[in-house]
Protein backbone atom coordinates (compact mmCIF):
# COMPACT_ATOMS: atom_id res chain seq x y z
CA UNK A 1 0.00 0.00 0.00
CA UNK A 2 1.13 3.65 -1.17
CA UNK A 3 2.73 5.57 2.00
CA UNK A 4 2.16 8.94 0.63
CA UNK A 5 2.05 11.18 -2.38
CA UNK A 6 3.41 14.24 -2.82
CA UNK A 7 2.66 17.16 -5.74
CA UNK A 8 4.50 20.13 -6.78
CA UNK A 9 2.97 23.02 -6.19
CA UNK A 10 5.07 25.68 -7.70
CA UNK A 11 7.56 27.99 -6.33
CA UNK A 12 9.67 25.12 -4.33
CA UNK A 13 6.82 24.27 -2.52
CA UNK A 14 5.72 20.88 -2.39
CA UNK A 15 2.49 18.95 -0.49
CA UNK A 16 2.86 15.33 1.20
CA UNK A 17 -0.29 13.58 2.00
CA UNK A 18 -0.29 10.91 4.61
CA UNK A 19 -2.16 8.00 2.30
CA UNK A 20 -4.25 6.53 4.93
CA UNK A 21 -5.37 9.58 7.41
CA UNK A 22 -4.87 12.34 5.24
CA UNK A 23 -2.83 14.53 6.93
CA UNK A 24 -0.46 16.82 4.94
CA UNK A 25 2.65 18.56 5.11
CA UNK A 26 3.65 21.87 3.03
CA UNK A 27 7.26 21.87 2.72
CA UNK A 28 9.23 25.37 0.96
CA UNK A 29 12.79 25.16 -0.16
CA UNK A 30 15.04 27.05 2.50
CA UNK A 31 16.46 30.36 1.88
CA UNK A 32 19.65 29.37 1.29
CA UNK A 33 18.68 27.32 -1.21
CA UNK A 34 16.53 29.69 -3.60
CA UNK A 35 13.31 29.25 -0.92
CA UNK A 36 11.06 30.92 1.17
CA UNK A 37 11.64 29.45 4.20
CA UNK A 38 8.12 29.74 5.57
CA UNK A 39 7.89 25.61 6.37
CA UNK A 40 10.06 22.56 7.40
CA UNK A 41 12.13 22.04 3.42
CA UNK A 42 12.43 18.25 3.14
CA UNK A 43 15.91 18.08 4.67
CA UNK A 44 14.32 19.61 7.70
CA UNK A 45 11.49 16.80 7.82
CA UNK A 46 14.06 14.29 7.57
CA UNK A 47 16.55 15.78 10.61
CA UNK A 48 13.28 15.92 12.45
CA UNK A 49 12.22 12.41 11.67
CA UNK A 50 15.45 11.18 13.52
CA UNK A 51 14.73 12.28 16.57
CA UNK A 52 10.96 11.65 16.18
CA UNK A 53 11.79 7.99 15.52
CA UNK A 54 13.93 8.15 18.59
CA UNK A 55 11.35 9.41 20.94
CA UNK A 56 8.71 6.82 19.34
CA UNK A 57 11.02 3.78 19.55
CA UNK A 58 11.80 5.29 23.59
CA UNK A 59 7.51 5.37 23.67
CA UNK A 60 7.48 1.45 22.47
CA UNK A 61 10.59 0.50 24.85
CA UNK A 62 8.92 2.04 27.60
CA UNK A 63 5.55 0.60 26.88
CA UNK A 64 6.68 -2.90 26.55
CA UNK A 65 8.70 -2.63 29.84
CA UNK A 66 6.46 -0.71 32.03
CA UNK A 67 8.18 1.86 32.60
CA UNK A 68 7.03 5.52 33.38
CA UNK A 69 7.31 7.71 30.36
CA UNK A 70 6.61 11.02 31.54
CA UNK A 71 8.29 13.32 29.39
CA UNK A 72 10.88 13.78 25.85
CA UNK A 73 11.62 16.66 24.30
CA UNK A 74 14.30 16.85 21.39
CA UNK A 75 16.04 20.18 19.70
CA UNK A 76 17.57 19.20 16.52
CA UNK A 77 20.28 21.72 14.67
CA UNK A 78 20.41 20.14 11.11
CA UNK A 79 23.97 21.34 9.75
CA UNK A 80 24.09 21.20 5.60
CA UNK A 81 27.14 20.01 3.86
CA UNK A 82 27.94 20.86 -0.05
CA UNK A 83 29.93 19.26 -2.61
CA UNK A 84 26.85 17.22 -3.24
CA UNK A 85 24.35 19.47 -1.01
CA UNK A 86 23.33 17.20 1.69
CA UNK A 87 22.87 16.60 5.54
CA UNK A 88 26.24 16.20 6.71
CA UNK A 89 25.63 16.81 10.76
CA UNK A 90 22.62 16.42 12.77
CA UNK A 91 23.08 17.65 16.65
CA UNK A 92 19.89 16.78 18.39
CA UNK A 93 19.79 16.82 22.21
CA UNK A 94 17.14 15.16 23.87
CA UNK A 95 15.82 16.29 27.59
CA UNK A 96 14.37 12.98 29.63
CA UNK A 97 13.76 15.34 32.89
CA UNK A 98 11.29 14.08 35.29
CA UNK A 99 10.87 10.37 34.47
CA UNK A 100 13.17 9.34 37.23
CA UNK A 101 14.81 6.84 35.63
CA UNK A 102 17.97 4.69 37.50
CA UNK A 103 20.80 4.73 35.46
CA UNK A 104 20.51 1.14 34.19
CA UNK A 105 17.31 1.98 32.89
CA UNK A 106 18.75 5.56 31.03
CA UNK A 107 20.96 3.37 29.10
CA UNK A 108 18.64 1.09 27.53
CA UNK A 109 16.49 4.10 26.96
CA UNK A 110 19.58 5.41 24.99
CA UNK A 111 19.97 2.01 23.12
CA UNK A 112 16.76 1.75 22.17
CA UNK A 113 16.57 5.41 20.48
CA UNK A 114 19.99 5.32 19.33
CA UNK A 115 18.86 2.02 17.23
CA UNK A 116 15.69 3.36 15.57
CA UNK A 117 14.86 2.89 12.04
CA UNK A 118 15.67 6.41 11.12
CA UNK A 119 19.02 5.71 12.86
CA UNK A 120 19.61 2.52 11.46
CA UNK A 121 19.19 4.15 7.95
CA UNK A 122 21.05 7.33 7.84
CA UNK A 123 23.80 5.91 10.37
CA UNK A 124 26.86 5.63 7.77
CA UNK A 125 25.79 8.65 5.90
CA UNK A 126 25.39 11.66 8.64
CA UNK A 127 27.50 12.83 11.39
CA UNK A 128 25.11 12.66 14.59
CA UNK A 129 25.91 14.26 18.11
CA UNK A 130 23.73 12.89 21.15
CA UNK A 131 23.53 14.76 24.27
CA UNK A 132 20.99 13.78 27.26
CA UNK A 133 19.44 15.47 30.27
CA UNK A 134 18.18 12.83 32.41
Amino acid sequence: MTTSRVSYLGDLRTKCTHVKSGTEIITDAPVDNNGKGSTFSPTDLAATSYASCMLTIIGIFCNNHEIDFKHGEAEITKVMGSGPRRISKLIIHLNFEGNGWDHKTQLKIKNAGENCPVAITLKDNVEVELTYMF
